[in-house]
């Protein structure tokens, strides 16, 4: 028997097994009425009357619903009501300039646009055939309605594109990652096997939603009945409270939040909430060893490094503290903790000849939206081209130690130097830029710029960076500037950025943070 996967699966077994069960607990501090109450059944309930409203706009299956929200009950609902209708979600970036907003919506062709109140200024930059701003116009999700319309059935289509998601790449314009329902399914559940997930869990979305779907995570949680608490925005204090006033035992974070929390754990009075219940899980870049070490000793917390793309959905590779390590120094333990991690379930890895990191698996996206150039190469010879470097011990532990695309990854985001170098070169002074990555330890890395001024320029550090800031979002501008004469180049022309990285990167065990 064949029945075709479908994110419908998620929801619908949330409603018949835990339907009086709390499934969301909305964000309290938000410009939108916080949707309160939220059990399994009426998270279906909103997510069929969401389906039934693009019914009557008109708009179809297949045919794109973008999203620019901070995280909130209402993005979490359109994972069911907009993908669960055979809709494609777009879930955009709300730290995106205008501009970059405009450029996705209208390269997805999404005929509808969700604001969260708190963006509506992008609305004068930024339209679709219909544009609504989420907990302020008609009633989107039938909150205000005791019963909820039925929308109209969809015959699901495992392979059908479910989502789309913009990923900064070796390109100056973002492109778009085709997810289907397939890819999903198989990466939640995987997902929640290595991670332990059950219903006993209690989960705080510190990781942005619209961020490869928040990871996936979202769907397992659904389906298993766990309760998600909604971040709005991350504060290393505020999750510590949340942890202790919702018991709260796993959350997903970028490098920079886990630094965040060890923080405010500093001045937290009392006994650290969620000692010997919390597994956060990281990835984006793999903290230092200390860190790791610090989370456990300073937290009590389990610490789960991951690693994956937004093109995987993510989930490649997975490192969890083995029973064998039990007995180790904790500096040992979190040592090993820093790889990368071994293939999850149903991953192959494998490197090329160059050294690039290669993945096979169910998880792999369909292709690039629109770019069937970019899908070729990405997917050449049946293995995903990572773009990474780095090796593969006996154990299958994957290490990451290069980054081979020009993409630098700071606070768990992605951001094109290539997209960087462009708007710095469009400065009237600025006639030659090189944009790298360098290490940061709250960051794992962040974006520097070393730039060669024309004669006779007086701009500064600080005028390059604003320049940077009226363009384009504040995290892809570089937090420092270094003025140069000159940039080395090759024999034919060419930067060769392993070499402007190297001297910042000394004494580094990898060449990417």
């Amino acid at each position: 028997m064949f029945v075709p996967m479908s994110v419908n699966d998620f929801i619908d077994r949330a409603a018949t097994v835990y339907g009086d069960r709390v499934a969301v607990v909305d964000e309290p501090d938000q410009p939108a009425p916080p949707l309160e109450g939220l059990t399994s059944t009426r998270l279906r309930e909103l997510a069929h009357a969401q389906a039934a409203h693009l019914d009557a706009l008109g708009v179809g299956p297949g045919e794109r619903v973008a999203v620019v929200s901070q995280n909130s009950a209402r993005l979490l609902v359109s994972f069911f009501g907009v993908c669960g209708s055979g809709r494609v979600l777009v879930p955009v970036n709300f730290r995106l300039a205008p501009e970059e907003v405009r450029y996705i919506v209208e390269h997805s062709g999404a005929r509808v646009l969700y604001i969260d109140p708190e963006l509506t200024a992008i609305r004068a930059e930024v339209s679709a055939e219909h544009t609504f701003v989420l907990g302020e116009d008609e009633d989107l999700f039938g909150t205000e309605r005791e019963d909820s319309p039925e929308p109209r059935a969809w015959q699901p289509d495992e392979n059908a594109t479910a989502t789309i998601n913009y990923t900064s790449g070796t390109t100056a314009r973002p492109k778009g990652v085709q997810i289907t329902h397939r890819n999903i399914w198989v990466n939640a559940l995987t997902f929640a096997l290595h991670a332990g997930i059950t219903d006993r869990d209690v989960y705080l979305h510190t990781l942005p939603m619209f961020h490869a779907n928040g990871w996936g995570m979202p769907f397992a949680l659904t389906g298993l009945g766990v309760p998600q608490v909604v971040l709005r925005k991350v504060d290393g204090a505020e999750i510590l409270r949340r942890v202790e006033e919702h018991g709260v035992t796993v959350m997903c974070a970028a490098p920079a939040v886990v630094a965040a929390v060890l923080d405010a754990a500093a001045r937290w009075k009392g006994e650290i909430p969620g000692r010997d219940r919390v597994r956060i899980i990281v990835a984006g870049a793999p903290p230092p060893t200390e860190t790791v070490a610090r989370v456990e000793s300073e937290l009590g917390w389990e610490f789960i490094q991951i690693y994956g793309l937004t093109e995987t959905s993510p989930l490649l590779t997975i490192n969890r503290a083995r029973a064998e390590w039990d007995e180790l120094p904790a500096q040992e333990r979190a040592t090993r903790l820093v790889r990368a991690g071994a293939p999850a379930l149903g991953v192959r890895m494998a490197l090329s000849d160059s050294g690039e990191l290669l993945a096979r698996s169910n998880v792999v996206m369909e292709g690039y939206w629109e770019q069937p150039e970019e899908s070729a190469r990405a997917l050449e010879d049946g293995w995903f081209h990572t773009g990474d470097g780095g090796s593969i011990d006996d154990e299958g532990y994957v290490t990451i130690s290069d980054r081979r695309k020009d993409v630098i990854i700071t606070g768990g985001e992605n951001v094109s130097s290539i997209e960087v170098e462009d708007v710095i070169f469009s400065h009237p002074d600025v006639t030659e830029v090189a944009v790298i990555g360098v290490p940061s330890e709250k960051w794992g890395e962040t974006i520097k710029a070393l730039v060669v001024l024309t004669e006779g320029s007086t701009a500064t550090e600080a005028d390059i960076i604003a320049w940077c800031k009226s363009r384009i979002a504040g995290y892809k501008a570089p937090t420092s500037v270094e003025i140069r004469e000159d940039l080395a180049r090759t024999a034919t022309g060419k930067l060769q950025k392993f070499k402007l990285r190297a001297p910042y990167w000394q004494g580094q065990d990898r060449g990417v943070s």
